[in-house]
């Protein structure tokens, strides 16, 4: 099974997928983050600049390794945005179609909790977050127009809370 954990830039993904694999044993946390970073720094910077979702060769790669790393008993958790929804579809639509068991699951947190959990990252530098400031806005829309998964309202509720609920959906 892969558990997807998608939202906005700040909205506690990584730090949800962490006591998620807590709470299930043998579990394993997939960053597609690293393929980009991988792209970034093995090809010429005219091909990889800007945002690396938009490298065709990055939607590819996760696509095989969330397949491959799919067919064993693992359960793979996935904390990544993905709003764009012809990428969902290269990438989640395509292990969908191929039988893989995928669990969606949006962390829904509104603009200014966003923002204020970005400056505290930050440690209150806005040129660091501009990017994850700055998708907002395309994040919100997609999460209520394109990619309407199981939404979590998680403006309140700790990473572990979020976990816990999680838990209690793949059951």
């Amino acid at each position: 099974m892969i558990i997807w954990i998608n939202g906005a830039f700040g909205a506690g993904k990584t730090t949800t997928a962490s006591k998620l694999q807590n709470l299930l044993p043998g579990s394993f946390i997939y960053d597609p983050e690293e393929a980009g970073f991988f792209i970034r720094g093995n090809a010429p910077k005219s091909f990889s600049e800007g945002d690396f979702q938009d490298i065709p060769l990055w939607r590819e790669i996760n696509y095989l390794m969330l397949k491959t790393l799919a067919q064993s008993p693992t359960t793979i958790i996935v904390p990544m945005t993905l709003i764009n929804p012809n990428y969902y579809n290269e990438i989640i639509g395509k292990l969908l179609a191929d039988g893989i068991d995928i669990r969606h699951f949006i962390l829904y947190i509104d603009k200014p909790t966003l923002i204020k959990r970005l400056m505290q990252r930050s440690f209150g530098f806005i040129d660091k977050e501009k990017f994850a400031i700055d998708a907002i806005d395309r994040c919100m829309y997609a999460f209520e127009n394109h990619i309407t998964e199981i939404k979590i309202p998680a403006d309140t509720k700790s990473a572990k809370d979020i976990a816990l609920e999680i838990k209690e959906l793949i059951q």
